[in-house]
């Protein structure tokens, strides 16, 4: 059985459940309480030392880290419509793995955790200009496009969406750029699309 842990409130835990769902995948969804801390109790560091949400588990692996997770899932498929198999194609997509790894989690993320869970070690300023700066690279890159990368969604928009789509819980006003808006739009009708709190339509 395939079991997804993870928490609602987290960008990175929601999008692996977003890619479970659009792919048609059964799973159990088990939450882990981080404010009750059982993200650093032994049963949880066992899975993930690390002790990060989202965590998905089979029964023969286990698996941690969301861009890991998401590559390994849409890989796993088999007929390239969420990862293509032409390397170069490939490429272009997980090259969106890794800005969310960078840019995104610097600017947009960042500043949800310092607005929203009142994280004051990080630096809102700072924050706050990475968060222009990605969204507005984003805005441009997408002015000619309707997704991403190749001409259909793949994972670099499921990893990419979360925390771009949540950013007004870190003060950043999405108004200022259409093309993320409408592209926000086109994901939240996907079939089999489902909402994490915060982005209910």
């Amino acid at each position: 059985m395939r079991k997804l842990f993870g928490h609602e409130l987290s960008g990175n835990s929601y999008k692996v459940r977003l890619l479970l769902e659009l792919l048609g995948l059964d799973y159990e969804w088990v939450r882990v309480d981080l404010m009750g801390g059982e993200h650093r109790r032994e049963a949880f560091l066992a899975m993930n030392p690390f002790g990060q949400v989202p965590v998905l588990q089979e029964d023969t692996f286990t698996l941690a880290d969301a861009q890991a997770i998401l590559f390994f899932l849409a890989a796993r498929q088999g007929d390239g419509e969420w990862l293509p198999g032409d390397p170069l194609e490939q490429a272009r997509v997980v090259r969106w793995l890794s800005t969310t790894a960078g840019e995104v989690r610097q600017g947009p993320e960042s500043a949800r955790l310092h607005h929203l869970f009142g994280v004051t070690s990080i630096p809102i300023e700072r924050a706050t200009e990475k968060a222009g700066f990605i969204l507005s690279q984003l805005d441009r890159h997408l002015s000619d496009r309707l997704w991403l990368e190749l001409d259909r969604p793949t994972i670099a928009d499921v990893a990419v969406f979360p925390y771009v789509a949540l950013a007004g819980d870190g003060g950043i006003d999405l108004a200022h750029y259409r093309h993320v808006g409408a592209w926000i739009s086109r994901i939240q009708t996907l079939p089999g699309y489902v909402p994490m709190k915060g982005l209910e339509v």
